[in-house]
């Protein structure tokens, strides 16, 4: 039984043959007695609803901004009405999509005049969410409804507002790759919808296009699944229960696909490998036998890709993984992802992701983290609380499911052994990972080479790993510094606001103590944006504030080059300078002599110089530091403030400068500052640093050895060094003194060549130690440490260090006027006008 079934075409499609004829199929017909249903278009709306048309007319399946004032203004008029007569009606707003549903929740949330409580409904959100629909609205209150097209969650409505579009699962002719896409609904379509609003009582139904258009326009029948969907699946039960060729076969069925569409599906299995090449030792290119595979795949409920993802994880050890990503994709939404707060919810499968950046790897750490007894405890409830994964049990029944089916092909999972060494681990994610690629191919993502040159240039010589840019910043926009780095809060922890003119550059702070990756936090600022999230900054009227300046130029101040450093809490004017010329001032030679502190991966490690200058100046310090009477914190400790700690392995149990890591109860893990190492420290431990203190350069240096990268070896061994490296690495540089030679500074890194004396006294070089044992291999240095390379090389030839500075007097002065600005418009006003950042 349906709504929307033709019923004659199935009744003809069914005939009997009789004599000179056929004779349809008997159709029983159950009248009901809805009641009358309301029709109104545009049109019809001219006069009941101040709105604004778009102003060209839309053939296009798309809702332009003016059809969400549409049906705001006609919600906003049902509101009205029902306070008139004193009676409430259940509101149906059929959309789309999540994004729909998101902006139209926006656009009746921000209605302040209005006490009106609107819930989405939509399978993406929690089941939480979802069910907050069927509680009693506040006193006072109305609630309205968001739902998707098609949702099952109201069968009985009395006003229906319909887009008249549908998303529809469609097929790529060319990759054969599903997608959902954006077209008109039919006639039948709507009619069903419409349906909806006249069960219980009289009902209205607003189509939200032109009454010509639906004539028009709009089709009488949706296609048929099998025209737009791939026929993998329908070919292999054909080929399953022996019913002839496909070809022929579909060729008789009630709506039957193109004969174009059936060869290529016959072609892409035998591509994926569940058909031969021909039947019965004859090649045909439109026919062929089942293989083995082929058989797999039509007895699982998956999709052919999926199923041959379970027999390759069975082919190379790894069929569990492979049949929770099979039982997981199949049902989809295994983190759900609350309404509104897509930016956590991308948080939260990172976490479960780690650095492999994939769904699949993602929903695999997570099953088995809430599945495994041992790790089933208070903390897997409370991470389950926290990422909001809703564990569906049906995941877990299909997984067994599939495990059932496939165990009768003699492919069973095998235990894992109790404990694995690092390495083993790391082969089998990475042999997941090839499964995962093979299984998939074609279709699956890889990542493009980025034009250094042109990222560098765009970033301004910013980091790109830490650093995302913004644009259309208003005028003063470091006046609204706050605010920026308040909507960036929920991605990371901002260091610093660069602005240049109508840009602004947000680094977020890098702990030192990872590797050079792309932080979380740049990934989840990419995602704020993708998801089309606005950045809205309350700002002041130019007018206001060019009053405040008192007859100085005010486009000297208005597009002022200013930085923002969020840890310290200064705004003061950017130095014209050479970048790596300024930051070149801590290195006094191109070859210096160091210790190393701490070790963050093969070749990457921090450490200070011991030359006699710099042993005088850490030695002046830490006496200078020790002789203050050291006051506790002012504030409450947290990540990346700057104080006193005490170095825990020390015997003297000194004070040096340090910055806090990360805060655990009553510990802080620390940075010291001027030499590079870290140590765990009682929180009551930790003390103010005296202002005096504060404005001295950090000692420490951070190096990274150049023309280096991990072996292929490296790679499959770990997600980036093997264990084996790490060690060799570290029994190389350990306890030693060691010379580096700076090839380049980049973002504060000194890239170096490092060598030691062996037993001979002759100078090792590390790099090629690692090399000539297979840990790493020669690469290129990125396109920033060749031009840095470049710049220094002709530094330490003239031993001159060239700069250009502003002015000692002209730089106080813009100092001067930021600051006034600052005091003066620090206040956001209820009527100050909102700007949108991109």
């Amino acid at each position: 039984m349906s709504a929307s079934i033709n019923c004659k075409e199935f009744a003809d499609y069914f005939a009997l043959p009789v004599y000179n004829g056929l004779n349809p199929a008997c159709v029983f017909k159950l009248e009901g007695k809805p009641y009358a249903i309301e029709e109104y278009y545009l049109d019809d709306l001219k006069h009941t609803v101040h709105f604004k048309l778009p102003s060209q007319r839309i053939e296009e399946p798309v809702i332009v901004r003016e059809l969400y004032e549409v049906a705001v203004a006609l919600i906003q008029s049902f509101d009205e009405l029902e306070m008139k007569c004193n009676r409430k009606q259940t509101l149906g707003y059929f959309s789309l999509g999540l994004s729909e549903i998101s902006y139209m929740h926006s656009c009746l949330s921000n209605m302040c005049n209005k006490r009106w409580q609107v819930y989405p409904l939509h399978s993406c959100v929690t089941l939480e969410e979802q069910s907050n629909v069927f509680l009693a609205p506040v006193p006072g209150y109305r609630k309205d409804k968001l739902f998707h097209n098609n949702t099952n969650f109201f069968s009985s409505l009395i006003t229906v507002i319909d887009f008249c579009l549908a998303k529809t699962l469609v097929c790529d002719e060319e990759t054969n790759y599903q997608s959902l896409r954006l077209c008109w609904a039919s006639k039948t379509n709507c009619h069903q919808r419409r349906g909806r609003a006249g069960r219980v009582s009289k009902g209205y139904c607003y189509r939200l296009i032109h009454k010509d258009f639906w004539t028009d326009f709009i089709p009488e029948e949706s296609v048929p699944e099998m025209l737009r969907c791939p026929l993998g699946t329908t070919v292999l039960k054909i080929k399953k229960l022996d019913m002839g060729a496909p070809k022929a076969l579909l060729a008789t069925a009630l709506s039957p696909p193109d004969v174009g569409d059936i060869e290529r599906t016959i072609f892409q299995l035998k591509e994926l490998g569940a058909l031969t090449t021909g039947v019965q030792t004859e090649d045909d290119p439109h026919d062929g036998e089942l293989t083995f595979l082929g058989r797999v795949l039509a007895q699982l409920p998956v999709d052919l890709h999926l199923g041959k993802l379970i027999v390759l994880g069975h082919v190379f050890g790894c069929l569990e993984e492979c049949l929770i990503i099979a039982a997981a994709l199949s049902l989809q939404n295994f983190f759900a992802v609350p309404f509104k707060q897509h930016v956590d919810g991308y948080r939260n499968k990172l976490f479960f992701a780690g650095n492999s950046k994939s769904d699949c790897i993602a929903i695999v750490n997570a099953f088995k983290t809430f599945t495994n007894r041992f790790y089933f405890n208070l903390r897997t409830v409370l991470i389950c609380l926290i990422c909001n994964l809703e564990f569906k049990f049906q995941v877990a029944q299909l997984f067994h499911n599939l495990e059932k089916r496939v165990r009768a092909f003699n492919m069973c999972v095998n235990a894992q052994p109790s404990a694995m060494d690092q390495e083993r681990v790391y082969k089998q994610h990475f042999i997941l990972q090839v499964v995962i690629a093979g299984a998939f191919y074609p279709n699956y993502f890889t990542f493009g080479k980025c034009d250094e040159e042109i990222a560098v240039r765009h970033l301004a010589g910013k980091d790109p790993k830490t650093t995302v840019m913004l644009k259309n910043i208003p005028p003063y926009g470091y006046l609204y510094h706050k605010q920026l780095q308040s909507l960036f809060r929920q991605c990371g922890q901002v260091k610093s606001i660069a602005y240049d003119g109508s840009k602004a550059f947000v680094e977020f702070s890098r702990n030192p103590m990872e590797g050079f990756k792309i932080l979380p936090a740049v990934y989840l600022s990419v995602k704020m944006s993708q998801l089309k999230i606005p950045l809205l900054l309350n700002v002041h009227f130019p007018d206001d504030i060019e009053k405040q300046l008192q007859g100085v130029t005010a486009a000297s101040v208005k597009s002022l080059r200013v930085n923002v450093d969020c840890q310290k809490q200064t705004v003061e004017p950017v130095e014209i300078s050479f970048g790596t010329l300024q930051q070149s001032e801590m290195i006094p030679n191109h070859v210096l002599s160091i210790k190393i502190t701490e070790i963050v991966e093969v070749g990457h490690f921090w450490g200070y110089r011991i030359d006699e200058k710099n042993r005088t100046v850490l030695q002046a310090l830490t006496a200078e530091i020790n002789y203050q009477n050291l006051m506790d914190l002012p504030v409450s400790p947290h990540p990346g403030l700057v104080c006193l700690a005490p170095f825990t392995h020390a015997e003297n149990r000194e004070y040096y400068r340090a910055r806090i890591l990360y805060v655990c109860g009553d510990f802080a893990e620390v940075f010291f500052v001027d030499y590079g190492n870290r140590s765990k420290v009682p929180l009551k431990k930790l003390k103010e640093i005296p202002s005096c203190l504060q404005e001295l350069p950090f000692q420490a240096l951070e190096f990274k050895m150049c023309k280096m990268r991990p072996s292929a070896k490296s790679l499959v061994c770990g997600e980036w060094w093997s264990y084996s490296a790490s060690q060799r690495f570290a029994s190389l540089v350990n306890g030693y003194t060691l010379l580096v030679k700076v090839y380049s500074l980049v973002h504060s890194v000194l890239h170096v060549d490092v060598f030691r004396y062996s037993r001979c006294k002759n100078l090792v070089n590390i790099r090629d130690v690692l090399i000539e044992e297979c840990y790493a291999e020669l690469a290129e240095e990125s396109y920033e440490s060749q031009q840095s390379h470049d710049l220094l090389k002709g530094l330490f030839l003239d031993q001159v260090k060239k700069e250009e500075k502003m002015p000692v007097s002209s730089r106080e002065e813009e100092k001067h006027l930021i600051e006034r600005l600052l005091n003066c418009f620090s206040d956001n006003k209820a009527d100050a006008p909102t700007h949108e950042v991109t």
